[in-house]
Parts: C-alpha cells; sequence; structure tokens
C-alpha cells in the first residue's frame, strides 16, 4: 500500500482500470473481475466520464455506472478508492468552471456515491484559463465532492504551470499525474513526465500498462486472438524487438511462475516516479494473470534485461 501525496488517501500497488467495464466485459463480468481484485488486496480502481461513449449505442459514463451499481451492491465505499475524470466526454467537453461542475455531480451520480477519491482533467484545455480550472477543482474538494485532484496527458510545461497556479493563488493543487506509459513506450514519460513528478512530487498512474495486451505475450507472430484492441498490438507485433522482448518475458514469467502480464507490470512499478500502474480485465482469468504485479519485485538485472529487450 502506499498513500497519495499530501493526503491520507492509501492506495494498492496496482490499479485495476475499469475503461472495459459496460464495454467489453459486462455488468456481470465486471462485477465478478471487481470482487477478484479487492479480495486480493486492491483498493484502487480507474474509470472516467468519458468509457465508453466510443462503442455503438453508448454515450459514455457506462464504466461509471457499473462501478456504482457494484459499490452500491457490495459496500464498503470507504474500502475502495475511486479516481475518474473530466474533459473528455462529448457531451462535457472541456475544463471551464461550469463543465466541470456538472461534470463532476454527474459522475456522482452514476457512481452512486458522495465524493470522488482522485478526480482527474483527462485532457489539457489550454482554452480555459487555469485559474478557471483549478478554480474549479478547489471549489469541488472544498465542497467535500472530491478529495484530491489530478492531470492527465498534460504537456509538462503545463503541468508545471498548473501546479504554480495553484501555489500562488493557494488553490488545491494536481497530486497526481496519469500518463502513457509502459514497457514499450518509454521515451515521452521519461523525457517529460518523469522529471516534473520527480520535482514536485506528484504520485504517478501510467496507463496502457500492458500495451494494449501486447505485454500479456497472447499476441504472437501468427497467431489469431479475438480481440477489441488487435489493430494496436500490430504496430508492435510487426517491430522487429518483438520476438526478443516476448522472450525476455516469457523467461522472466517462468522463473517467478507467474503470467509475462505481472511482469511487465511489475517492471513498470519499480520505474522512479511510478506509484501504481494501471491494467484492465475483462474476465476473471485475465486479472489473475495481473494480480501478482502487486507484489512482484524483479531484480536490477532483469529490470535492465526487459528494458534492453526494447532498445
Amino acid at each position: 500500500m502506499t498513500t497519495l501525496p499530501g493526503t491520507s488517501v492509501e492506495l494498492s500497488a496496482l490499479c485495476l482500470g475499469g475503461n472495459v467495464f459496460g464495454w467489453t466485459a459486462d455488468e456481470a463480468d465486471s462485477f465478478a473481475v471487481l470482487d477478484a481484485f479487492a479480495a486480493a488486496g486492491g483498493t484502487f480502481v480507474d474509470t472516467a466520464d468519458a468509457y465508453s461513449h466510443w462503442a455503438p449505442g453508448h454515450v459514455g459514463g457506462e464504466s461509471e455506472t457499473v462501478i456504482g451499481n457494484w459499490l452500491r451492491s457490495r459496500g464498503g465505499r470507504d474500502r475502495v478508492v475511486v479516481a475518474t475524470k473530466v474533459a473528455k466526454l462529448p457531451s462535457a467537453r472541456g475544463l471551464s468552471a461550469a463543465t466541470i461542475a456538472r461534470a463532476a455531480e454527474d459522475s456522482l451520480r452514476r457512481l452512486q456515491t458522495d465524493y470522488i477519491d482522485l478526480y482527474y482533467a483527462h485532457e489539457d484545455d489550454p482554452s480555459v484559463p487555469l485559474e478557471e480550472t483549478l478554480g474549479a477543482f478547489d471549489a469541488l474538494v472544498r465542497a467535500g465532492k472530491v478529495r484530491a485532484v489530478a492531470a492527465s496527458n498534460f504537456s509538462p510545461e503545463r503541468l508545471r504551470e498548473s501546479l504554480e497556479v495553484s501555489r500562488r493563488d493557494g488553490l488545491t493543487a494536481y497530486v497526481a499525474t496519469q500518463d502513457w506509459y509502459n514497457l514499450v513506450h518509454r521515451e515521452d514519460y521519461e523525457r517529460d513526465i518523469a522529471p516534473v513528478a520527480a520535482e514536485q512530487g506528484l504520485a504517478s498512474f501510467p496507463f496502457f500498462g500492458l500495451a494494449a495486451g501486447f505485454l500479456t505475450g497472447k499476441y504472437r507472430a501468427g497467431t489469431t486472438v479475438a480481440s477489441a484492441r488487435l489493430d494496436r498490438v500490430a504496430g508492435y507485433l510487426d517491430d522487429p524487438r518483438a520476438p526478443r522482448l516476448l522472450s525476455v518475458l516469457d523467461e522472466l514469467a517462468a522463473a517467478h511462475s507467474v503470467a509475462p502480464a505481472a511482469v511487465a507490470l511489475a517492471w513498470l512499478r519499480q520505474q522512479p516516479t511510478v506509484t501504481a500502474p494501471i491494467a484492465s480485465a475483462r474476465t476473471v482469468e485475465q486479472l489473475e494473470d495481473i494480480l501478482p504485479a502487486l507484489a512482484l519485485e524483479l531484480e536490477a538485472d532483469e529490470l535492465d534485461a526487459l528494458r534492453a529487450a526494447w532498445a
């Protein structure tokens, strides 16, 4: 367990991504995954109001609704850390004060709770003054509707500027960042975001921790897997480094008696500035492959071998 900077919010070392809930995982399967995650000691669940508006017939908020139904049916709201986001839902786009206030109320209703543990700006909105955006988040925190706020997909310059405005104006400041970072997508985060996170003491919760499923090892050249993310994985499989990395993942997975996915997430969890990686699971079987990442500790030479395999 770790604590969110500047708060009393305790988090598990692995965050369960909720993007699949209500989309590729129906409510029954989602409940089973959430139950198994909680039973294994997982406490941190991530979602967004925009999930899964892209699916045919969806309008957004489907994931929040499933999580809300689960929270209501299981009880124990105080044992679950819920993160959600605002800015990307087409019907609640951007970070104006009015949009943030309305979107927060909608998320609270769908989640069937009276507070959000961690509320993200899902993306930057340069059209709105930072003072307005941060003032709106500050108002939610002061009202007890949000415990902490964070930024996702911000440039390092805008992230620093946001923190400076918060300090200058005495507003609630971002305590965490969420960005694209994994074993095969490293340069942007390590060059741009990691220095800010280290310098400012921000928690970091990387998304796409399993590279759309490539790092699970289930996708191999010459194999066919039915998946909504197959098109994203194809680019990794076509890379000449893929066989080498998959071989190292296989070797380390066998050495630790875990699935390759757990090794990839353990690598990510052990990177400087990373607090907890985010990974999703459609089924309990998929979840079982990633759960060992909660505690798996790789040796320095193993961490180096994985990095070198995709260099």
